[in-house]
């Protein structure tokens, strides 16, 4: 298969990043990669699916990564993964003599290997500049789910209509469930047998990266993990917190302590970013500093700065992020040729160790068992957002009382970038807007 047929497959059949921004996977493929590295790393505290799903659908994975391998002519593929994930090593590792060019590398136990800029130096040694793709040093990353659906599409003419989801925290029966893309956060959560507490808050996503979501909202495509903690955790309270008040305890108690820089992971790989720096613009005015606003658009929003570097328990990311979308609305460029000062000589020093950040989130807990659930249950609809993806949402192709079976295309991007998007169910359409679709499920229907 070459690229052309591959790339085509994956977005035809509805393939984005099972995870993060859900970049089109179809896009990535490239005739200058030499390596094809497997994000197995799951470095967010709580995940769980990833290593599930290598060590429960290895020979599909390796299988999918063969195809990829294959297409961009790659010489090595490389399956990155910690230590403790015994079981999905076990796996690889039988299968490992099958596949020529494949190989294991084991990952430090540090936040935030799972970043591909992190996770292509720990596996390669190469660096990622500031501003520039892996395929750059010659890389293509891809997660677990993501070759998943890839041996699915290519093996066996199936779309993408469900997605894996770690569910935990503050709930029964803490696991990784399987759901149709579409049904409701408090549908998915029901699975669990429900929640423990009364006043508690969803977080979509990971404890350093995700966002609040709320019962109504839907499952994606790229929704890796929902969290019920308690509303009045510091985690919840620090995604609920206003921007303008998070500028005046800048303002009032940033001490320029540099901590937030010091243990920053993209400034330990030599970026410009200095967090501590652009702190102290917000206090002074924007136009105080304006390198140090402008190179916080290379911040990778890993959240440690404020969820375990801050003494003040001030808040870099929240405004980073805030910022940093507000200049690309304006149209504001990245710096050109960024300044790059190479890998910092005392980085293994700094490396934040998994168990240190659990305890300091206090989520040490909520880390229990929790099995692989692929069981069917009842649903009554699905609202299937045509924008999952990075790039133009999807066009609806389907109308208000149209008959629709399960994984039939209901929203194109042809001609544009994204990835095709796909019913859930078979059902009737209830609701056609340019953001969303609607399906009643038919009674019945598995």
């Amino acid at each position: 298969m070459n690229i052309e047929t591959l790339a085509q497959t994956m977005k035809s059949h509805g393939i984005i990043g099972a995870g993060g921004a859900g970049f089109p996977s179809g896009t990535k493929l490239s005739d200058k990669a030499d390596t094809i590295i497997l994000n197995c790393a799951e470095c967010e505290p709580l995940f769980k699916l990833h290593r599930q799903l290598l060590a429960t659908y290895t020979h599909e994975i390796l299988t999918a990564l063969s195809h990829v391998k294959e297409a961009t002519g790659a010489k090595q593929v490389i399956i990155a993964l910690k230590p403790s994930y015994k079981e999905a090593i076990d796996r690889v590792e039988f299968y490992l003599p099958s596949f020529d060019g494949f190989r294991i590398s084991l990952l430090p136990k540090i936040y935030p290997v799972g970043d591909e800029i992190i996770l292509i130096y720990e596996t390669t040694g190469r660096v990622v500049k500031p501003g520039k793709l892996p395929i750059t040093e010659g890389v293509i990353v891809y997660n677990v789910e993501t070759m998943l659906n890839t041996y699915y599409a290519v093996e066996e003419d199936k779309n993408v209509t469900e997605k894996y989801i770690t569910i935990t925290g503050e709930v029964e029966n803490p696991g990784t469930f399987k759901v149709p893309v579409g049904i409701t956060i408090k549908e998915a959560v029901a699975l669990t047998g429900g929640e423990k507490i009364k006043d508690y808050m969803y977080l979509g996503g990971g404890l350093m990266t995700g966002n609040v979501v709320y019962p109504n909202d839907t499952v994606t495509k790229k929704l890796n993990a929902v969290l019920v903690l308690p509303k009045n955790s510091p985690i919840i309270q620090k995604r609920l917190a206003k921007t303008n008040i998070n500028i005046k305890r800048a303002m009032s108690a940033c001490c320029q302590c540099r901590s937030c820089t010091d243990l920053c992971s993209r400034n330990l790989l030599g970026y410009p970013i200095q967090p501590h720096l652009f702190m102290r613009a917000v206090a002074k005015g924007m136009d105080s500093d304006c390198e140090a606003v402008l190179n916080s658009m290379y911040c990778s929003q890993c959240g440690l700065c404020e969820l375990y570097s801050c003494p003040q328990d001030l808040s870099p990311r929240s405004l980073i992020g805030a910022i940093r979308a507000e200049l690309r609305k304006q149209g504001v460029p990245p710096i050109e040729n960024p300044d790059f000062q190479g890998v910092a000589p005392d980085r293994e020093y700094k490396k934040v160790q998994m168990t240190r950040l659990r305890s300091r989130l206090g989520v040490t807990g909520y880390y229990v068992p929790a099995t692989l659930d692929e069981k069917e249950f009842d649903f009554k609809e699905v609202k299937i957002m045509l924008n999952q993806h990075i790039g133009p949402p999807a066009t609806a192709v389907v109308k208000k009382g149209d008959t629709v079976t399960k994984g039939q295309l209901i929203g194109s991007t042809e001609g544009k970038l994204g990835s095709d998007i796909h019913s859930s169910v078979d059902g009737k359409v209830l609701e056609v807007t340019d953001m969303y679709v609607i399906i009643k499920r038919r009674k019945g229907n598995k």
